[in-house]
């Protein structure tokens, strides 16, 4: 393969790569994708940014240059070579946005690529409003960015869920149990879902859809007299009708846009609070299994890597556009950009009368309805 530049519309000389927020299957090979690309599209050098925004909220900033042989050999591999961080906000005061913008300058970018999910594209939209040439990569195992309809890693999270719910079964065949697993995916429940019916589990609960906790015990109840044995898949940000979220305790602010800004609350424990009360309603033992970050950790399926490719190879072709300000997406099985403005603080959640949700419905799943 030449790696001679090829003619382009523009030419950035130098672009700076991140990746923020949580880790997840497929970063190293949209790194790879944008890196390659530019090399060998335009001859571009290409910096990683480490440690994701807080490589650029210290002096002097953390970053390395990374050519072919530095991205070769990555794309199987999970996490991110450049590491990443999902309490760093150069949006937390005036004097970090002012370091992140003199880092960039005193980087010599012309550009730079967020990779991220729903907080980094909100901080890319806030610095690009600022004058800075951004573009972004959606990343989230929880398929939730606004505007794109199938964000790289959560195929590989579904793949992780489904084979925890397949294990979990035999276990509770064996023992005669109800056996609740707890997903992530905060406020949006993709995971929950396509593992779910991926792994036939017999009740399906979702953030978008309050739970009726009598009728989830009269489902569970009746299969247990069929079979012996339940599965119930639940997203984190499950709750019941009438009820709250359940949430841990932080220390540190995390972006929340379900919150509205910085928000002191993180998901999780939604299946213990489950276990609890659905235990006194049923004729078997329940327990609860929480899968925590198991589903981010591992390599990417190979669906992910290729989606992972397209989307790294489309982020440098915007840069070569000129078009800034934007994130890639996907959107009707074509690829495309949609503005960082309309992504900034929105979500994707599972909508009323989604097909999978109509498909559940009418093969028996229980999705924790009224009778």
């Amino acid at each position: 393969m030449s790696l001679l530049p090829m003619s382009a519309p523009t030419c950035p000389r130098r672009v700076g790569i991140l990746t923020g927020g949580g880790d997840c299957p497929g970063l190293n090979a949209v790194i790879r994708a944008v890196t390659q690309s530019l090399l060998r599209q335009c001859g571009a050098e290409v910096i990683g940014i480490e440690d994701g925004f807080a490589g650029l909220l210290c002096e002097p900033p953390r970053a390395r240059r990374l050519d072919w042989d530095a991205v070769s050999g990555i794309l199987l591999l999970g996490g991110t070579i450049l590491g990443s961080s999902n309490r760093a906000n150069p949006l937390d005061s005036a004097q970090a946005t002012a370091l992140t913008l003199a880092n960039v300058r005193r980087l010599g970018l012309d550009a730079l690529v967020v990779i991220g999910g729903d907080g980094s594209m909100t901080i890319a939209h806030a610095l690009a409003q600022q004058g800075l040439a951004i573009v972004g990569v959606p990343k989230t195992i929880d398929n939730d960015l606004y505007g794109c309809e199938r964000s790289f890693g959560f195929d590989t999270a579904v793949a992780t869920v489904t084979e925890a719910l397949e294990r979990i079964q035999t276990t509770a065949h064996s023992h005669r149990r109800v056996m609740i697993v707890e997903t992530m995916g905060r406020w949006a429940g993709w995971i929950a879902l396509e593992a779910g019916l991926a792994a036939a589990a017999d009740a399906i609960l979702l953030p978008e859809l309050d739970y009726d906790l009598p009728a989830l015990a009269r489902h569970c109840q009746a299969r247990l007299l069929r079979e012996r044995y339940s599965v119930i898949c639940i997203g984190e940000g499950a709750k019941a009708l009438g009820g709250t979220a359940t949430l841990q305790a932080t220390t540190w602010p995390m972006t929340d846009p379900a919150a509205g800004a910085i928000a002191p609350l993180r998901l999780g424990g939604v299946a213990h609070r489950l276990n609890q009360a659905l235990q006194p309603l049923l004729q078997a033992e329940v327990r609860a299994t929480v899968l925590g970050h198991v589903q981010r950790g591992g390599s990417p399926t190979p669906f992910d890597r290729v989606l992972a490719t397209l989307y790294g190879n489309q982020a440098a072709q915007l840069l070569l556009q000129g078009h800034f300000g934007r994130m890639v997406t996907l959107s009707g099985g074509q690829l495309g950009h949609i503005a960082l403005a309309e992504v900034a603080q929105q979500q994707r959640t599972v909508p009323p009368g989604h097909p999978l949700l109509q498909a559940a419905q009418q093969i028996g799943v229980c999705l924790g309805q009224p009778d």
